[in-house]
C-alpha cells in the first residue's frame, strides 16, 4: 500500500453522530454543533408525552435520530414483549428516527414458579451460536420489523461467557440471521476489540487486533447499517466495556479497516459513565472524521 495523495478525489465520508445524553442536552440544543445525527436510547423515552419526549421532539427539529434499544431482548426464548413493541411503535412513528436498533442478546425468562409471568435480567446476556437460538432470533426480530415495518439493526455484544453449546462463530450467526430476516448489523468495534483483549487475558497466545480483523472481514459487507466507538477500562484481569473514556488508538485502527471493508457507514461516539464536557464528544467526532477520509483514501490508492 501506498501514502495516500492528497490531491485524489475521496470517496464519501461516513456520517459521525454522538450519544446524546441527558447531561448535554440543553448544551446541544442551544450550540447545535455540526453533527450527522445524534443517537438516543429508546428505552428513555417510550413513555408518551412529557418532558423526555418533549425534548427528543426538539433534538428531532435540528438533528436525524438513532433509536438505540437495550430492552427487546431479541434472543429470548420467551418472545418479545408485546407493550414494549407498541410503546417502541409508538415512538418511530413519533420521531422518524434513521435507524433503529438492539442487541444480539437475550434478557426476558419466564418465571417457573409464576405460569405467564417473566422476569428481565436488566443485562444483555450472550444467546448461545446455535441452530435453535438462531430460529429464536430470526423470529423475534422478524416480528419487531413486521410490527415497526422497517429493518432494524442488530448489535454484536461484549459477553464475558460463552456457550459450550455454540455451533456456529458470531460472524457466522449475524451473517445468517441478515441474510434470512434483511435486518441491518450495527458492528461494535469496541466490543470486539474488549472480547478479544480478555480472550488474550485467558490465551496469550491470542493477537486481539488480528482476531478482530478476522471478524470484520468475516461479516458480509452490505449488511453493516452502523458503526459504534466507544472507550473501555482494563483492570488487569478483565476488561469491562464500560463506555466511560476515549476510543483507544487500537479501535481506531480497527475503524479504519472496518470502513475499508463496510465503505461508508454512520458511525456513533458512544459515551455513557463518566460523562465529559460535550467539548470531549464533539472533539471524537473531529478524530473520527478524520480517520474517516484516511481510510477512504487509502482505500482508493490501494484500489
Amino acid at each position: 500500500m501506498t501514502a495516500a495523495d492528497p490531491s485524489l478525489p475521496t470517496r464519501p465520508v461516513a456520517p459521525v453522530g454522538i450519544g446524546w445524553r441527558h447531561p448535554h442536552y440543553a448544551e446541544l440544543l442551544r450550540r447545535r454543533p455540526a453533527l450527522d445525527f445524534i443517537e438516543v436510547h429508546s428505552e428513555n423515552f417510550l413513555a408518551p408525552g412529557g418532558a423526555a419526549r418533549a425534548v427528543l421532539r426538539q433534538g428531532r427539529e435540528s438533528y436525524p435520530v438513532s433509536l438505540h434499544g437495550v430492552g427487546l431482548s431479541l434472543g429470548s426464548a420467551a418472545g418479545i414483549d408485546e407493550v414494549h413493541l407498541d410503546q417502541l411503535a409508538a415512538l418511530v412513528a413519533e420521531i422518524e428516527p434513521v435507524r433503529v436498533s438492539d442487541h444480539a442478546c437475550f434478557a426476558r425468562g419466564p418465571l417457573s414458579q409464576q405460569p405467564g409471568q417473566s422476569v428481565h435480567a436488566c443485562d444483555l446476556l450472550p444467546p448461545p451460536f446455535t441452530r435453535e437460538a438462531l430460529d429464536t432470533m430470526c423470529a423475534n426480530v422478524q416480528r419487531v420489523q413486521d410490527r415497526l415495518r422497517r429493518p432494524i439493526a442488530v448489535e454484536n455484544l461484549s459477553a464475558y461467557v460463552r456457550w459450550q453449546a455454540n455451533e456456529f462463530d458470531e460472524p457466522t450467526f449475524l451473517n445468517t440471521l441478515a441474510q434470512r430476516t434483511g435486518c441491518g448489523l450495527l458492528v461494535d468495534v469496541n466490543n470486539l476489540l474488549v472480547n478479544a483483549l480478555n480472550d488474550h487475558l485467558q490465551d496469550g497466545s491470542i493477537d486481539p487486533l488480528a482476531q478482530c480483523r478476522r471478524w470484520l472481514d468475516a461479516i458480509h459487507p452490505g449488511v453493516a447499517a452502523e458503526l459504534h466507538l466507544a472507550g473501555h477500562v482494563h483492570c488487569g484481569d478483565i476488561v469491562i466495556d464500560d463506555h466511560g473514556s476515549r476510543v483507544v488508538p487500537e479501535v481506531w485502527a480497527l475503524y479504519r479497516h472496518a470502513l475499508v471493508r463496510f465503505d461508508a457507514v454512520p458511525t456513533l461516539i458512544e459515551w455513557d459513565t463518566g460523562l465529559p464536557d460535550l467539548a470531549v464528544l464533539l472533539d471524537e467526532v473531529d478524530i473520527a472524521r478524520a480517520q474517516a477520509r484516511q481510510a477512504m483514501k487509502l482505500d482508493m490508492v490501494a484500489a
